[in-house]
This record gives structure tokens, C-alpha cells and sequence, in this order.
């Protein structure tokens, strides 16, 4: 079963919690025992499982990447956006995840949340892709 999540980003660089749209559609499932993948089909944004308890750990999560991507290198990737180091940060992170579904529920750890990482914003109709699967 494949379900689509759709929203705008606000900022040009952003990390957005997107958990609560995941379990809901896996909970409108009627898959008590599988996997969902969670995929981002852009290739200047990420999916992320990371700590939901500090935002502290956003901005240096960001940071982080900001120092070893900077905007500024002269990238060979100078599209009218100039965005390769978007583009790199994707790859970096990633563009999908996995978690379990037990018992109509999607299993994460105590501080773990499900984040789609713009790097390219802002930007509308912004989607991610829900693979749901029973095992």
C-alpha cells in the first residue's frame, strides 16, 4: 500500500516533524505486523529518524551540516537555484527509512522521531512516500 504525505516547507533550511502524519497513515491501515518505508522523492531533501526531546540537537544537526556542505563553495552544480549543496546534504542524510509495525503501530524509541529535512526551501507540494507492508 502505498500513501503519499503532502506539505509546504517554510523555511530555506528546515527540519520538520512529520511522525504524527506517518502513524497515522500506517494506523489507518489495517496492517497489524510489517514495515513501513518512509521515502522522499526530491533530491535536495532528506528523511531522518533522530532525538525528539532537545531541538538544541536540530540546530546542531544543521550546523554540522552547514560546515561541511557550506553555500558557498564553488560547486560545478550552478543550476538558477545554485543549489548543489543541497543536493549533497540529501545524500549525506538520506531519502528513506524504515521502521516496524507491531500491532498496528509503528515502533519508535523513547526520544525518536521521523523528520524531513529541507534544504532547498522554501518549496510547495513537498511530498513524502509511505510504502506500508505486512510481513
Amino acid at each position: 500500500m502505498l500513501q503519499k504525505i503532502y506539505f509546504d516547507s517554510q523555511e530555506h533550511t528546515e527540519i520538520i516533524d512529520i511522525t504524527s502524519q506517518v502513524k497515522s497513515a500506517v494506523e489507518s491501515t489495517e496492517i497489524q505486523e510489517g514495515i513501513c518505508t518512509i521515502y522522499v522523492p526530491h533530491t535536495s531533501a532528506a528523511i531522518c529518524i533522530q532525538e525528539n526531546a532537545d531541538y538544541r540537537v536540530h540546530i546542531d544537526l544543521l550546523n554540522a551540516l552547514e560546515r561541511l556542505v557550506p553555500q558557498d563553495f564553488p560547486y560545478l552544480h550552478q543550476t538558477e537555484r545554485k543549489n548543489a549543496y543541497a543536493h549533497i546534504k540529501s545524500a549525506l542524510i538520506g531519502a528513506s527509512e524504515t521502521v516496524i509495525i507491531e500491532q498496528g503501530k509503528v515502533l519508535l524509541g523513547t526520544y525518536q522521531s521521523i523528520y524531513f529535512f529541507e534544504f532547498d526551501g522554501p518549496r510547495q507540494q513537498r511530498q513524502v512516500w509511505l510504502k506500508i507492508q505486512s510481513c
